[in-house]
């Protein structure tokens, strides 16, 4: 009973509460106002994905160390036939769910079907194969209960297919479980949105939206975790989550800025480690704005960040400049900068545009660092140019829903890569087949209302290229005429640091932000 009035305590009490954490628990400080479903079939953030990537298993992961390398989850093998469109699948003997249930080629099935059925945000990472409601039953299916077929509609490169397989959507859940909570024909997703159905080394115990997570030991994982229970608390303040860390109250702080990092760095109690992940910190400029519309304006507006600047005093040791959709790391990754703070030479294509006494804009942002700080230093230097911007704050869930309602001037966001094979962001980026409010996929070209049918010819051919060089060569060639023109100011690549109580080890950091993974992190 004390253990759980103390657990109470740590999850839910007020900042000022000083408690020390359980020996079983590990108490992470981190900004999760973004999640706004843990349903893998619909969550598409990147708290909600770190969360699933701890509860569910996939058929396939990959070495963090050398993401070229796939290594299985569910799947002991897999292969592709000839005809380049026949996956099959063997899985792993004696995997159980949370429940006890037993993890078959049926509950692998049915996920996957789900997941194209319900075509939620995330769903075109599936659906893109040429999966759909009509047609999953006969493309995804279990032959026995340890063998699965997957047919997509065309040959494409192997490791698309299988890094797509890695993504939070491909997760497998406990079809048995879910059934018996579906209403109205949702296949479950009203209650996975608040409860899990999972074979991985945790399950949900608790989410309370903008206050906290709680994943508790799955007694039936594979490999049980090392730790019994990790609670994952919301708060937005960096200043906060230091203060929490070197009290004690907290085992892990993730969104510390570099002021605070620096502040750490004497504190023999406390230990920093850090991760370069494929996240881009970007605008996103409307081209319903008929302002943004003009393509001097998308260039000028290009050299009116203040690039160096912004990572010297502001993101240093949590970001640095990239200036492409592919971040550093992946297929064909463009390190070229093409952009400098130029105001003179902004001025010269905003009077180009007939705009040389500017225009005023709004822009969308979070009200936390570093975000704030990165829009108030825009909106520095775009007013050097005569763009006035006013900057409208609000939490993460809010931007993001805003801008997928294609209802923004200019949003401040970052995106982070759904697998590790280019297609990812270049798809996101660089393809909008459909500028229609009806649009199948929805993509950050289409958010922007960016109508790319060219564009989107070229990159979709890219991803049917199976050598590798020529693959890559492809996407070099799409990224410099994106950098150009796009109505994307890509600035950022994020480097993920998290700070820790030197009593605490174990958590890793992966290349993404749905490989952070808790079942390692021990209490020493």
């Amino acid at each position: 009973m004390k253990r759980a009035v103390l657990l109470a305590a740590v999850a839910l009490a007020p900042l000022a509460a000083v408690a020390e954490t359980p020996k079983n628990t590990i108490v992470m400080a981190k900004q999760i106002d973004d999640i706004i479903s843990l349903d893998p079939a619909e969550s598409f953030e990147f708290s909600g994905n770190e969360a699933d990537s701890n509860i569910y298993d996939r058929l396939l992961t990959f070495n963090f160390d050398k993401v070229s390398e796939i290594r299985g989850q569910i799947a002991e093998t897999w292969s592709v036939a000839e005809d380049g469109r026949t996956y099959t699948f063997k899985l792993k003997k004696g995997l159980k769910f949370a429940s006890g249930n037993p993890v078959t080629a049926s509950d692998v099935a049915w996920s996957l079907q789900r997941a194209v059925i319900l075509n939620k945000s995330p769903g075109f990472i599936l659906t893109q194969f040429g999966f759909n409601k009509e047609n999953a039953p006969e493309t995804i299916r279990a032959i026995d209960p340890e063998t699965l077929v997957l047919v997509t509609a065309k040959p494409v490169a192997p490791t698309f297919f299988y890094y797509c397989l890695t993504s939070n959507v491909a997760s497998i859940v406990d079809a048995k479980t879910v059934q018996s909570h579906v209403r109205n024909d949702d296949y479950g997703n009203e209650w996975l949105k608040q409860n899990s159905a999972g074979s991985g080394p945790y399950k949900l115990r608790a989410w309370r939206a903008n206050e906290s997570y709680t994943l508790e030991a799955n007694e039936h994982a594979a490999k049980p975790p090392k730790t019994r229970r990790v609670v994952v608390r919301h708060v937005p303040e960096a200043a906060t989550q230091r203060l929490l860390l070197e009290k004690g109250d907290i085992d892990i702080a993730r969104n510390l800025t570099n002021d605070q990092l620096a502040a750490l760095a004497g504190n023999p109690d406390i230990a920093v480690q850090s991760s370069r992940k494929g996240s881009l910190m970007y605008l996103g400029l409307n081209q319903k704005n008929p302002y943004l519309a003009k393509p001097e304006v998308r260039e000028a507006l290009k050299y009116l960040v203040d690039y160096d600047g912004i990572e010297k005093n502001i993101l240093a040791t949590t970001y640095v400049v990239h200036q492409a959709f592919l971040p550093k790391g992946f297929l064909g990754a463009l390190e070229e900068r093409p952009f400098k703070y130029d105001p003179e030479k902004a001025k010269a294509l905003l009077a180009k545009a007939g705009l040389a006494n500017g225009f005023r804009v709004t822009m969308d942002a979070q009200n936390v660092a570093p975000f704030a700080d990165v829009a108030q230093a825009i909106q520095a230097t775009f007013g050097k140019a005569g763009v006035q911007v006013d900057i409208i704050p609000a939490d993460q869930k809010q931007v993001i829903t805003k801008f997928r309602a294609r209802n923004h001037d200019i949003v401040l966001l970052r995106w982070g890569p759904d697998y590790q094979d280019p297609h990812t962001n270049a798809e996101t980026f660089a393809v909008n087949e459909d500028n229609s409010d009806q649009a199948r996929a929805k993509t950050l070209a289409w958010r922007n209302s960016w109508d790319i049918p060219e564009m989107s010819r070229k990159t979709l051919a890219a991803v049917t290229e199976r050598d590798p060089e020529k693959r890559a060569a492809l996407y070099e060639e799409i990224q410099r005429e994106h950098q150009k023109v796009s109505p994307f100011v890509i600035m950022f690549q994020e480097i993920e640091v998290a700070a820790r109580r030197k009593n605490v080890d174990g958590f890793v950091m992966g290349p993404s932000f749905d490989t952070n993974l808790y079942a390692e992190i021990v209490k020493k």
